[in-house]
Order: C-alpha cells, then sequence, then structure tokens
C-alpha cells in the first residue's frame, strides 16, 4: 500500500495533469533534475514559456457543441488588458472569516464566487474578477476568497527539487485538499448573500479550484446557479454525471484530452466544452504571461467565452 506521504505527493502533482513531470515525480523524483513541471511559473509574469511547456499531451480538438453556447462577440467590452503591474479596482473585506477580494458595482444584482488556483491572488487573477465585474451588459459583484488564509503555494516551491521542496508541497495539498473547500461553500454563500444582498450566485474555478466546482456543484448542497471551470485539476468524468447546473469547461492543451471529452460526454446539463489548443495550463488565471501577444489574445477570448455562457444559461 502507497504511504501517506507518497499519497500526498502523487495528489499535488495530479495538479499538473497526467503526462507532466510533476506526475511523474510519484514514481521517479529524479525527474526534476532535469526539468519543472508544467504548473511552475514566476509571480511577475514574464517567464520564458518554452521553458515551462510540457509538449506530452495532445492538443484536444475544440468541442462541436452547437454555435447557440459557444461564444459570441458582440457580448463583452472588456477595457485593455494590462500585461504587468495590473492596480486592482476591487477592495478586500472580511466575509465568513474569509478575507475575500470584492469587485464590481455595489447594485449588482448577480455574483459570481471565484476559487483561485493554487498560487492564491495573482494580479492576472484579480484582473480577470474585475474583467467578470463589469465587462458584460449584466454587471456582476465577483468575489475571490482567501481560502488559503494568506499561505498559497509558494512559487519557490517549484520545482519541487529536493526532498525539503516534495515534503512542503505533500503537506499543502494535505492541508488545502479540495473537497475541504468544496464543503465550506454553501454556508460561505450563505454569508454573501447576507453581506451583499446577491441572492444568484456564478462559481468558477481555476486548476485546483475547477476541481472544487466540480465537487460542489455535484453534491446535494450546490447553492450555485451556473458553473465555469478553467483549466481544472483532475478532471473525473464520474463527478460530470452529477453536475446539475450549466457548466462551461475551457481547457488547456494540457489537460488529458480523453478525460475532458468523457467529462463533456458525461454532461447532462447545458454545457460548452472548449480547449485552447496552443496554451499552457493557468492561462487564465495565475501562469498567464500577458506580455504574450497570443496568451493575451486568448487570456481575453477565455473570459469572453465565459461571460457569453453565463449569459446564455443563467435563468431569470
Amino acid at each position: 500500500m502507497m504511504s501517506a506521504p507518497s499519497q500526498l505527493r502523487l495528489a499535488a502533482a495530479r495538479l499538473s495533469g497526467p503526462g507532466s513531470y510533476a506526475y511523474r515525480l510519484s514514481s521517479n523524483p529524479q525527474v526534476f533534475k532535469s526539468e519543472p513541471p508544467a504548473c511552475a511559473a514566476p509571480r511577475s509574469g514574464s517567464f520564458n514559456r518554452t521553458t515551462f511547456l510540457s509538449v506530452k499531451q495532445k492538443a484536444a480538438k475544440m468541442s462541436t457543441m452547437q454555435a447557440s453556447h459557444g461564444h459570441n462577440e458582440a457580448c463583452c467590452n472588456i477595457a485593455p488588458v494590462v500585461s504587468k503591474g495590473y492596480s486592482a479596482k476591487g477592495t478586500y473585506e472580511d466575509i465568513d472569516s474569509f478575507k475575500t477580494y470584492v469587485t464590481g458595482p455595489g447594485n449588482a444584482k448577480k455574483g459570481i464566487l471565484v476559487i483561485y488556483d493554487i498560487f492564491g491572488y495573482f494580479e492576472q487573477t484579480l484582473q480577470g474578477a474585475d474583467i467578470l465585474a463589469t465587462s458584460s451588459s449584466e454587471k456582476y459583484k465577483v468575489v475571490i476568497p482567501d481560502w488559503f488564509r494568506g499561505e498559497p503555494c509558494p512559487i519557490e516551491w517549484y520545482p519541487p527539487n529536493t526532498e525539503e521542496k516534495q515534503k512542503n508541497l505533500g503537506a499543502f495539498f494535505g492541508k488545502n485538499p479540495p473537497p475541504g473547500v468544496a464543503g465550506k461553500l454553501p454556508e460561505y454563500v450563505k454569508a454573501l448573500r447576507e453581506k451583499t444582498g446577491v441572492e444568484e450566485w456564478a462559481i468558477l474555478g481555476f486548476c485546483w479550484g475547477g476541481k472544487v466546482v466540480s465537487l460542489v456543484t455535484s453534491g446535494d448542497q450546490n447553492p450555485f446557479v451556473v458553473g465555469a471551470e478553467c483549466h481544472p485539476a483532475m478532471v473525473d468524468p464520474k463527478e460530470a454525471e452529477g453536475i446539475k447546473i450549466p457548466l462551461i469547461l475551457l481547457a488547456s492543451k494540457e489537460e488529458p484530452e480523453d478525460k475532458v471529452k468523457e467529462f463533456e460526454a458525461k454532461l447532462a446539463v447545458p454545457k460548452h466544452v472548449e480547449t485552447f489548443k496552443d496554451q499552457i495550463h493557468g492561462w487564465m488565471a495565475a501562469r498567464s504571461d500577458l506580455s504574450d501577444a497570443r496568451v493575451k489574445e486568448e487570456y481575453i477570448r477565455g473570459y469572453k467565452t465565459v461571460l457569453d455562457f453565463f449569459a446564455k444559461n443563467w435563468k431569470a
């Protein structure tokens, strides 16, 4: 039987996707001596993409779903995206004992709860939240709770090429399992309603947060009206069968093609599943290199696609 530390390392590694160097760490820690894992990226967003790209996964094909659920160019009016040094428009408030980034107009009638990736409050993620709040004809209250309570995964732990880094990562994922956050969401949403006056909420998760979305929307106490997963970690088609609300999933080239296709096939709700075939895991959040024109283009298109899906599938 696999030891507890090994199980934690495997769980941590899976967040980088099967085929990645992080995943292979579970059986061969020596692999990191040659190349870093797919989920590593510096905070500045100015990293060399070639260094971090994993080409082990074949790019999944675009979804063949009906155009009625696809992206509508007229849906949004996104302000120019800042490549580096973004000044967030929101504020931080205490909601249900969690520090929470809050953005969007005070008179918003609908809200979007964002689950960040393992790196926490990155400027690319905060800029994305501001985009969600005001770029559509429907203005949203957008919140990002700090589930890690000020202790996100330090980027310095990547690559996990030492025993100490591996131990630290195992402890981090053991302390912050997605089911733990999914279980807190029903009560947190109750607190959100009381604090903001906004009754209806959507959920959007990045990477680790994408797994949280699958878990809560397939559960018996799901409080959300519509959901989104962007470059989600640990895609499990079995969870798709239980999802009860409209869902959009935007995959990168690094999510396993077969799992994404099976997940789409098992969704029995209004859906949009699409693979951004030349983007890395994390292109809409902390790992987005917005100084790269192509990445910025697809970062913007990703948010437009999410907003359009919400507009079409969020019942009044």
